[in-house]
Formats: structure tokens, sequence, C-alpha cells
């Protein structure tokens, strides 16, 4: 059967099971787009690039199946490098497609040509020109192979203009034929026989062992088999930014999260610990801290998809490169089938449960003629809705006291913008996720700074009739940013001050569609909140005007060891002072 390459492109994608198509038409890929009127696919009309990559990106996070955005060449393709950056950090499968200058004037500098391939070579597991039609069926299963496979990423398809309007032979490529045309492509799924014993031995003799879970258990489906795993060891849990939810928060063994913000209980344990069991993670200097003096008495042992991740930051003691799920699933085996005697643990978590006694997540009680506590607005949003929510974060403060006082209870139900940390996030991210899991809540917890960057996406939600619901902890500044002026610039505030009227975020939400509220008294927080939940028919924004002056607590100053964590001042014995 004859077809153009625009086609065998549209038709290979519905031959992944591509549900919808998040994208901006222009020149170079409009061939693509009309065979989209004839597909069973959905497409979502972004308002700008990134919004589409980031849409792609919480469709993924929430679905676990890969997230796919067209664009047009030259600036729709470059509009991309965020979002492809942004997955490539956080292990996010995506597929891209781009268009490209017709062959003939490829490398004259023509009309919207850029060399794609090139700038996003750096961000993406895999990209590709595409100088046939022939090739596309092919190129399409092995980007979907590629992104989904392995440790998982953003896989980019460039196709010039007059590729997409050749004629070719349709044909869809065997298992056997798409293997074949990879020889080198097999990741290790199954963790080494010897290093899954040696690994239950540590354990088995560890007094004082941390579950160091990263986001990698949320990519491999291993949730489960991480509780089975705790359960088994009555070890500790700290989940990292990137998994918050793969372990319940309300289960004892939880810690919550480590790092530069994490619980102090976690960052301590972690520094205590005689084993670091890490699963799924990379070692991120936002968790580490100073890695000199990180976890300096523990062994670790060490379970990734990546091998280059392994020893990369901290010597493992037992590297496993293999898919964390069955490394875990063998591992719990091993340990029932040995039957050997776990350490006494009992002096371990005494510590423990002093360290969360003495240094609770805290914030002082809201204050006559302040401003709504950013906290505070949180457990209102978390208590007043419905179980399984969806959160969202953009980044900054709002993102830290997201992760701190929501309580996650199931994986996939929280999306964020860890590795790169991308301010724009959250809107369009959830948007994507919303897409993805239309049965569920989705609230986007964003910060002013942030929701300016990427909110004309709003329009795509109203048009689309995708119903997010946002909450803007508006404070007039880049909160974060402002912090560490605070702390570190000697309150030298360069550049941070953003106005709380300016926009007017009521009157901009409504004219993108929306269902808009302003909140600026601790009475009408809960109110407010429940009206957002019963609007289920478009976008909602709510305009929370935070205290100004609240800060993110616990926090590791950049480059200090996690030993010099800073509490709460109220939590603070004289009060001393911030290390410098």
């Amino acid at each position: 059967m004859q077809m153009t390459g625009a086609q065998a492109l549209i038709k290979s994608l519905e031959m992944e099971h591509t549900e919808v198509v998040f994208g901006l038409p222009g020149g170079a890929i409009l061939p693509a787009y009309d065979p989209i009127l004839d597909s069973p696919i959905r497409h979502v009309l972004v308002r700008h690039e990134q919004g589409a990559g980031h849409m792609a990106e919480g469709y993924a996070h929430v679905t676990g199946r890969p997230g796919v955005v067209m664009v047009t060449s030259g600036p729709g393709a470059t509009n991309l490098v965020t979002p492809l950056c942004d997955a490539y950090m956080d292990s996010v499968p995506m597929v891209a497609i781009t268009g490209q200058v017709s062959r003939a004037v490829l490398g004259s500098d023509s009309f919207q040509e850029a060399d794609t391939v090139g700038i996003t070579r750096s961000v993406t597991k895999h990209n590709e020109l595409l100088m046939s039609p022939e090739e596309v069926p092919l190129a399409v299963r092995q980007a979907f192979l590629l992104a989904t496979s392995g440790r998982p990423g953003p896989v980019l398809l460039d196709i010039p203009k007059d590729v997409l309007q050749s004629k070719m032979e349709w044909y869809w490529p065997t298992d056997e034929e798409v293997s074949d045309s990879m020889p080198g492509y097999k990741p290790t799924v199954k963790g080494h026989p010897r290093q899954v014993r040696e690994a239950a031995r540590l354990i088995c003799g560890s007094q004082r062992p941390v579950i160091y879970a990263g986001g990698g258990i949320l990519k491999a489906r291993a949730a489960e088999a991480l509780r089975q795993l705790a359960e088994a060891t009555n070890a500790p849990v700290v989940t990292t930014l990137m998994a918050r939810g793969a372990f319940p928060d309300s289960h004892p063994q939880c810690l919550g999260m480590p790092g530069m913000h994490g619980n102090y209980a976690a960052v301590t344990a972690m520094q205590e610990a005689d084993l670091l069991v890490a699963l799924g993670t990379r070692f991120d200097d936002r968790v580490t801290g100073q890695t000199s003096s990180f976890a300096p008495h523990a062994k670790v042992v060490h379970v990734d998809i990546d091998p280059a991740e392994l020893s990369k930051i901290r010597k493992a003691d037992v590297p496993i490169v293999g898919d964390c799920r069955l490394v875990i699933e063998e591992l719990v085996r091993v340990l029932a089938e040995t039957g050997e005697p776990q350490a006494d643990r009992s002096a371990w978590w005494s510590a423990i449960r002093e360290w969360q006694d003495r240094f609770p997540l805290h914030y002082d009680p809201q204050a006559d003629g302040e401003g709504l506590k950013p906290q505070a607005v949180i457990e209102a949003l978390r208590d007043s809705s419905p179980a399984g929510t969806i959160v969202v974060a953009g980044v900054g403060q709002h993102q830290m006291w997201a992760s701190q006082y929501w309580r996650f209870e199931e994986p996939y139900t929280w999306v964020n913008s860890g590795g790169l940390g991308t301010m724009g996030f959250a809107v369009p991210a959830a948007v994507g996720a919303k897409v993805g899991r239309p049965d569920r809540t989705v609230w986007a917890i964003d910060g002013d700074g942030c929701f300016q960057m990427t909110a004309q996406e709003l329009v795509t939600a109203s048009s689309e009739r995708i119903p997010v619901k946002v909450a803007i902890l508006n404070n007039a500044y880049l909160g974060m940013v402002r912090q560490w002026q605070e702390l570190f610039y000697e309150e030298r505030y360069s550049e941070v001050y953003l106005s709380p009227d300016l926009p007017d975020y009521v009157k901009w939400a409504e004219a993108m569609g929306c269902v808009a509220f302003k909140v600026d008294a601790p009475e009408d927080v809960k109110p407010v909140i429940d009206k957002a939940n019963s609007v289920d028919d478009r976008p909602v924004v709510i305009d929370f005007r935070t205290d100004w002056l609240e800060k993110v607590f616990p926090m590791v100053p950049a480059g200090h060891s996690n030993s010099d964590i800073i509490v709460h001042p109220s939590l603070r014995p004289g009060g001393e002072k911030v290390v410098q």
C-alpha cells in the first residue's frame, strides 16, 4: 500500500498505541498534520512548544507511557530543548517529532532551518535525521523502544518536509527486525546473582541501614517490591524528590524526603547509616550535599539499570546493574530463602524516633495581619482533595513545601521537575497529567514566578476542556532566590521582587477561560478550595496571598555537609545563627 511519509508517520504512531500528541504546526511539519484529521489520535494544540514538551512529560509521569510531542523546524524545535533536557535529567519517556527543511536546502541556512540533531544530541537518549520516507516506520518503532526500555528518556526524530511528502510502500517492522537493527542495544535487566547474594548479606548484618529510594523505583513499577523489601528488613526508607509516593508516607518505616530541604530524620539517618541500599537513584548533589562528607560510615549497595550511574558519585561496595523491580524481587527472595537473621535494629529505630520527635517539620502559626502561611495552604489543599489526587509542582519554595506537607500514599501522584529544576513546568505538566488520567483530580501547586512563565497553557486547557486546578502561592517574590539572598547574601535582595498585583491573576485566569479566586484571609482558604474542587468542566486558578517572609526549612546550605542541616529557628536551642 502506497502512502506518504507523513501518512506513514501517523500510522506508525497509531501502531504504537499513541493516544494523544501534544503539538503546534508550522511549515516544515505541516504535511504530518493533514493525516491527523483522519486518525483516532487526539491532538492537543498548545500555545507554545515548551508547553507541548512539558505536557508530554506530565502525561508520561502519570501513565508510564511515552509522551508524544510534534513541532515544526527551527524555533519550534529549539523551544522544545528545555522539556527535552528536563525529560533527559529525570528519565522521562518521550518521543519528539520535529519538522525539518527539505533535503535540497539542508545546510544552506534556509528559512526556519536549525541543526536540531546537533542541538539536541546532549539532551536526548537518541536522535536521528530521517532522510527517506522508507525509514519512518522502523525509526518510530526504535524510538518507542528506546524511550521506554533500559533507562527511559526522550528520543527525537527530525524529518525533512519533502520526506514527509514523498511516497513509500507501507510496512511495519517485526520485533526481530527492530532487534536486528539495534545490535548493540541490550539493557541488562536481571541483577547478577552473586551481587544480589552479597547485598543480602550486607543487609542482614547492618545495624543502621537506610533504603535510599529514587525515581527509578517508579520508572521500574517497583513500588510494591520496595514495600516488600522494607518490611522484610525493617529498614527505614527515604524517598527522594523524584520518588515521592513510591513508599507510603503513612508507613511507619517511611522517613520522607532526604536532601537539601529534606526531613531532619531522613537527612540525619543517611549521615549516620552503616549501609545505604540505593535503589534507582543517582546520588544527586541535592541529596548528598558535600559528597566527601556524605554518609561517611556507610557501605553502599547500589542498584540501577544504567551502569554509568554505578560508582559515578559514590563508590558502590556492591554495584548491581539491573531493573529495580526485578532486582528487588530477587533480593527479597534471597533474604527469605537464606533465613539469615537480621541484626538488632532497636537502637537505630530509637535514635530515628528521637530525631523525628525533636525536629519535625515546623512552621509558625498564622499571625494577624500577615500573609497566608504557604504550608497551611498546602495542608488545606491536601486535606480537602480526594484520595489519589495528582499533585504537580513548579520549581522553588512551593515545590519543597508541596513535597514536605502533602502526604503521598500511592505512586504516580507526584509530578515535578527534579534534575533540571525548570520554572514554568507545573501548568503544562498538569495539563498533560490530566489528559493521561482524566479520572483523577489534578492540582498544580505553583509559584507566582513560575506561573508567569507558562500560564498561557491554561488557554489550551480551557479550549480543550481539560479541567486542571492551579494553586498559586503568591508571595510576590522569586521566593527561593530571595531565601538564599537573605541567608547568604546579607539580605541584599537583587532582582527578586515581582509585585503581588501585577499581573492581576484573577483577571488573567478569567481571560483564559478559567474560574478564578483570590484568597488573602485564613478563614477563606478551605471554602474556596472546596469551591475549586466542585468545578469539573473548566480549569480553576486560586491566587493565595502568602507570607513573603516564610522560608523553607530544614535546609542544607549548598556545598556544605548534610551534618550542617539548618532546622526552623523555633526548633534551634538558643536561636544560633545560620552557617555561612
